[in-house]
């Protein structure tokens, strides 16, 4: 049975996907989580059938009683990790955005991580120790992204949310950092309705001094070192993960 043990959420495809697989490959008993049930089950099949340890949960992030039911059901006597990753971005002018709009992004990246995040503290507050990761984007930190209001103020949000719980409980031994992505080959943004789209990612190369989109990969590596105790003393932050685009941007 693994030492360690991690929770994802948005773990079916993308960034959380590769999130799973990485931390299985550094050992941890893995927990996906995902409303995408056919695809998380696949991810997890995949990760028992090379010898590791992972089960998967169905979970809408933005319904409290299955997120406290998700962890109350899986984390034994807690998570060593929490990767809080489950997110929506949805492309659309801001003045043609409603309320119900504006709440699901709002809900389900910024809400829908802080569920998470409360929901997996009291197991780690009990034990003095553990280590929370929430994904971000450089949208939420310093890049503007056109007719995607809601979906920077999401992240925007996140990153106070990290900065604010890594004061309240690093007294009692709790991590929280966030990553902040830059252009990712995921399927949001392989979208053309919601973001750039194959054409728009090869044409944003150009202002990426490493001269490459990014993998989910490249992520998840960051996850699972923030998540370790090679990160030890560090807490609050956000790790951009851009292959140097703020850098050339700016």
């Amino acid at each position: 049975m693994s030492s360690r043990s991690v929770f994802v959420t948005g773990a079916g495809i993308g960034i959380g996907a590769a999130c799973a697989r990485a931390f299985a490959a550094a050992g941890y008993r893995v927990v996906l989580s995902d409303v995408l049930q056919p695809e998380g089950m696949q991810v997890t099949e995949d990760i028992n059938a090379q010898g590791g340890d992972a089960e998967f949960v169905f979970l809408d992030v933005r319904n409290t009683k299955q997120v406290n039911a998700a962890i109350r059901d899986t984390e034994r006597d807690g998570f060593d990790v929490v990767v809080a990753n489950a997110g929506i971005a949805r492309k659309k002018p801001f003045v043609e955005l409603d309320d119900a709009d504006w709440m699901e992004t709002i809900d389900t990246n910024l809400n829908g991580s802080m569920r998470v995040l409360r929901a997996a503290l009291p197991a780690m507050l009990r034990r003095k120790a553990g280590a929370m990761v929430v994904l971000s984007s450089i949208s939420g930190i310093a890049y503007g992204w056109d007719k995607h209001a809601h979906y920077s103020a999401s992240k925007s949000g996140v990153i106070g949310l990290i900065r604010a719980l890594a004061v309240e409980f690093g007294g009692q031994g709790i991590r929280v950092n966030g990553i902040a992505p830059g252009f990712i080959r995921t399927a949001q943004s392989l979208s053309e309705e919601h973001s750039l789209g194959e054409a728009g990612l090869q044409a944003a190369v150009a202002n990426i001094p490493l001269g490459r989109i990014g993998e989910p990969d490249d992520v998840a590596d960051v996850a699972v070192f923030l998540g370790s105790d090679a990160a030890r003393y560090i807490s609050g932050q956000v790790l951009v993960v851009d292959g140097g685009l703020l850098v050339r941007e700016a």
